[in-house]
């Protein structure tokens, strides 16, 4: 394997394993801005729905990138273009998704149950 192949495949291994530790619902710490919140910031959030939604867009994103790849060590160009397209319809559409329609807040019955039994 020369150098050329093992980046990627380094870089597709990587965010193969982000993207199963936040559909798992944990590893909040790694979703940018989410983590710079305060404690109370962060309690207006659902983050296990947080985390599996930036999961699956992870998830995406590593399969572009596969196609991307292939298309690259094959040779062929048509794979590679559709990897990019599908990569950026993908981050397009996630940004999109998890920034409109409030979808991540905690309805107010959680945040009452929380409360009682002293959960963050």
């Amino acid at each position: 394997m020369t150098m050329e192949m093992i980046v990627p495949l380094g870089g597709m291994l990587l965010f193969l394993t982000m993207s199963l530790v936040l559909f798992q619902g944990k590893g909040a710490i790694l979703i940018a801005g989410y983590n710079t919140l305060s404690a109370e910031e962060k309690a207006k959030y659902d983050e296990a729905a947080l985390c599996k939604a930036t999961g699956k867009l992870m998830f995406g994103i590593t399969f572009s990138m596969a196609l991307i790849f292939v298309g690259e060590f094959f040779q062929q160009d048509w794979l590679l273009i559709v990897g990019i397209i599908l990569m950026i319809a993908i981050i397009m559409g996630g940004i999109i998704h998890m920034n409109t329609g409030n979808r991540y807040a905690v309805q107010q019955s959680e945040k009452e149950n929380k409360k009682e039994t002293g959960q963050q």
